[in-house]
C-alpha cells in the first residue's frame, strides 16, 4: 500500500485510529465468528485486541463435571493468532454463570475445584493470553452482604478471600499475563455505582498491600443512561484507581439505549454524544490504556439477545454497538474515532 492508500484504509480502522493516537481498541467475540464472514471481517479490519466473550467462562468450560471442554476458547486463540490480534480472557472466577453441578458440590468439594480449576485452565493458556480476567465483578450492593460484595458459590466457599486467592493461585502457573481485577456499575453515580467505587478502591488496596499481582483494574463501561452520571466525580474516581498504581481497561464498552427515543437518527444521535463524553473524560486519565466494546455490530449485542427472547417480535431493538446489523458503521464509531483523536497521546 502507498502513502495515501495506506493512511486512508488506517482511517477506515477503528483499531488503527486508536493505536495512531496511543490506546488499544478492540471488541469481544463470540462464537458466531465462526459463522458470519462479514462480521468476522469486522475483527480483522478493527479490533488490536479481542476479548473472549462467553469462550473462556466456567459455563462453557466445564458445563458437567468430566473433562473440560476447550475447543471454543481454542478456536478463538487460533484465529487471534493467525490475524495477529492479541487475547484477552474473561473470566476466570465469577460468582454468577457458574454450572449447577459445582454450586451442587459440597464446601470442601467446591473449594478444592476452585484451586484445580484454576491451575488447570490458567495453565493451558500461560503467556498465549495478553491478559486475564481473574475476578469478574466481586461486588453487588444487591446482595447486602458485608462491604457490598456479590454473594455466590465461591463466596461462599471462601468469604471474600476468594479474590485474593484466585489472584494467587493464577500467579502460581502463570507470570507472563497481565491480571485484570474487572468490574460493572462504577459509571453510575448513584448509591450502587458509589458503593461499587468504594468497594473496589478498598480491595485494590487489599490486593495490593497482600502482594498480590495485580497489574490492571477493567471497568466494564456498559453506560445506562437511565441512571445518573456525574464527570468530574467519575473522572476522580478513575484518578484515584490510577494512583494505586495499575493500569485500567474499558473492558466492556456500549450504550443502553433503552431510554431513548424510538427514532433510530435520534436514538444513534444520543447513543454517539453519550458515548463520546465519557470517553473524552475518562480517556484524559493516562492509566487508561485499552477500550474494548461488547462485541462490534447492534445484531450480536447481549441486549438484542435479551431483547430478542423478551419479545421475538419486537419491532425496536437495540443499538448499543459501533456497527448496525447490516455491518455498517454508526454515529457511535465517529464518536468513538473522535474521543480517540481529542485523547491523543505523546
Amino acid at each position: 500500500m502507498h502513502g495515501s492508500k495506506a493512511s486512508a484504509a488506517a482511517n477506515e480502522s477503528l483499531g488503527a485510529i486508536a493505536a495512531a493516537n496511543g490506546f488499544v481498541f478492540g471488541a469481544a467475540a463470540g462464537p458466531v465468528i465462526d459463522k458470519d464472514i462479514a462480521y468476522r471481517e469486522l475483527y480483522t479490519t478493527h479490533t488490536r485486541i479481542v476479548t473472549t466473550d462467553i469462550a473462556m467462562k466456567m459455563g462453557t468450560i466445564a458445563p458437567q463435571s468430566g473433562p473440560k471442554r476447550f475447543e471454543s476458547a481454542d478456536r478463538l486463540l487460533q484465529f487471534c493468532a493467525a490475524n495477529k490480534i492479541p487475547m484477552r480472557g474473561h473470566c476466570l472466577i465469577w460468582n454468577e454463570w457458574v454450572p449447577a453441578w459445582v454450586k451442587n458440590m459440597s464446601v470442601p468439594e467446591r473449594k478444592a475445584f476452585f484451586d484445580e480449576y484454576i491451575e488447570d485452565v490458567v495453565g493451558r493458556y500461560e503467556g498465549k493470553l495478553q491478559s486475564w480476567d481473574i475476578v469478574n465483578e466481586p461486588f453487588w450492593p444487591g446482595h447486602k452482604a458485608p462491604g457490598g460484595y456479590r454473594l455466590g458459590p465461591w463466596y461462599e466457599a471462601f468469604g471474600t478471600d476468594y479474590v485474593r486467592r484466585a489472584f494467587e493461585r493464577a500467579a502460581l502457573v502463570d507470570k507472563k499475563t497481565k491480571f485484570v481485577l474487572n468490574e460493572a456499575q462504577t459509571e453510575r453515580d448513584d448509591a450502587v455505582g458509589r458503593a461499587v467505587r468504594e468497594g473496589l478502591l478498598r480491595l485494590v488496596d487489599e490486593l495490593k498491600d497482600a502482594g498480590v499481582p495485580l497489574h490492571a483494574v477493567g471497568l466494564q463501561g456498559h453506560l445506562q443512561p437511565r441512571y445518573p452520571y456525574d464527570a468530574g466525580r467519575f473522572a476522580d474516581f478513575v484518578h484515584a484507581l490510577a494512583e494505586r498504581k495499575v493500569d485500567i481497561y474499558i473492558t466492556e464498552f456500549d450504550v443502553r439505549d433503552d431510554t431513548f427515543p424510538d427514532d433510530i437518527s435520534t436514538r444513534d444521535a444520543m447513543i454517539a454524544d453519550t458515548a463520546e463524553k465519557f470517553l473524552n473524560n475518562v480517556l484524559s486519565v493516562p492509566a487508561v490504556k485499552m477500550v474494548v466494546a461488547w462485541e462490534l455490530a447492534d445484531n450480536y449485542s447481549f441486549y438484542t439477545d435479551a431483547a430478542k427472547k423478551k419479545n421475538p417480535l419486537a419491532e425496536r431493538l437495540p443499538r448499543p454497538l459501533p456497527f448496525d446489523d447490516a455491518m455498517q458503521k454508526k454515529p457511535l464509531w465517529f464518536a468513538m474515532a473522535r474521543a480517540f483523536k481529542n485523547a491523543k497521546r505523546a
